[in-house]
């Protein structure tokens, strides 16, 4: 494997991995207030595209890292649309 297959694979871990505190904490305690939903939908459906993207150009450390951040921002995005479902649910009269 050359070094810029391994710097892909490098890249790839650190970025998807950041977004674990995040996820790990949106679960352990549902709380998702001081996320945009807006910006998370722009991010989730960016890190869809760059999925389809290193599918297509068959570059594994993109498919990777993608894969993995769009689980995560995934569950995020809907743990946080759910709760503000709710709370719209729970001010009305």
């Amino acid at each position: 494997m050359n070094e810029v297959i391994l710097l892909g694979y490098a890249a790839a871990a650190l970025t998807s991995l950041s977004f674990l505190p995040q996820a790990w904490l949106v679960i352990r305690t549902g709380r998702t207030d001081g996320i945009s939903l807006l910006m998370y939908s722009l991010f989730t459906v960016g890190v869809a595209f760059w999925l389809i993207y290193g599918i297509t150009s068959n570059a594994a450390p993109i498919i990777a890292a993608n894969a993995v951040t769009l689980t995560l921002a995934l569950i995020i995005l809907s743990l946080t649309a759910k709760n503000r479902l709710a709370l719209r649910q729970k001010s009305k009269p």
